[in-house]
């Protein structure tokens, strides 16, 4: 009777293990996740008006005010900075189930927690984090979470605004060294279509991601309750800086969910030069 409990109680699941230390790749979106975005720059987003004019009107000085310097990368925009992760997990003690898997980034060094218990969410009123509630659950070996209660956030680090609505799902999937992350973001206020992203990562045993301490500074003296910002709309001298730099007409540096799909290239033969300016570094042939 022992002998067949034990064999029942160490039965195969569709669960892979996620854990240990993880080691960000940068193939993806270099560009964009290394030096960062130009001003202007809201190609191949499914923007609508009002995060345009929000994006227009955004001012890089706003990480110099003490009280955003500290600020981490919201859960669905940290995996695209900087981001080396640590994953470990909390298991029942009774039941050796895992209650939660709790995820660490590089960058300002955030923890959050990913509840698969089989909890709800909370009332839409409960405070939103930077990091959100987030529930997860195994679809095969692919482990599906739900996000929700995300503080006001962005989607890119140049003025691209996600509201307090706006919800993530993610698809966390491992094929042996290789831990491939999909992001879905959903925004009722600030998107027409979801925008989809991955990331990815190999597993580095030895990865060692040192505590990531903020101290907020004055670095630059301001008028008390200062708000960076470039209003009324229009006054921002270098939006045009990107189009200039690139050929690209306002069309198509505004972005807008018709340029994630294919067709999109025949529009751009008819909106671009015929010849493009020459800019930036050639792409690495490795």
């Amino acid at each position: 009777m022992l002998a067949l409990c034990v064999l029942g109680a160490s039965h195969a699941t569709a669960e892979v293990d996620l854990t240990g230390s993880w080691a960000q790749k940068m193939h993806e979106d270099q560009a964009d996740r290394g030096g960062g975005p130009d001003i202007g720059d809201f190609t191949g987003l499914p923007i609508n008006e009002a995060a345009l004019l929000r994006a227009e009107t955004w001012d890089a000085n706003k990480w110099s005010v003490p009280e955003h310097q500290c600020a981490p990368h919201p859960a669905d925009y940290g995996p695209h900075g900087p981001a080396h992760l640590k994953i470990w997990s909390t298991f029942d003690p009774n039941s050796l189930k895992v209650v939660a898997y709790h995820v660490m980034l590089g960058w300002m060094t955030p923890v959050r927690t990913i509840w698969v218990d089989g909890r709800s969410h909370p009332s839409p009123n409960a405070p939103h984090t930077w990091e959100g509630f987030s529930t997860g659950k195994w679809d095969g070996d692919i482990l599906v979470v739900d996000t929700t209660h995300l503080k006001e956030g962005w989607i890119r680090r140049n003025g691209v605004a996600r509201s307090a609505l706006g919800k993530l799902t993610e698809y966390w999937i491992r094929h042996e060294n290789i831990l491939t992350l999909v992001s879905v973001v959903e925004d009722p206020v600030y998107l027409t279509e979801p925008l989809v992203r991955s990331w990815n990562w190999t597993l580095a045993p030895g990865l060692w991601i040192n505590p990531y301490t903020c101290t907020a500074r004055v670095e630059v003296e301001r008028p008390q309750g200062f708000v960076a910002h470039w209003l009324p709309p229009g006054m921002n001298p270098m939006l045009k800086e990107f189009g200039d730099k690139t050929g690209f007409p306002p069309e198509v540096t505004k972005g807008g969910a018709k340029q994630l799909y294919p067709e999109y290239q025949q529009d751009l033969k008819k909106l671009l030069p015929e010849k493009l300016p020459q800019w930036g570094e050639p792409a690495s042939p490795f």
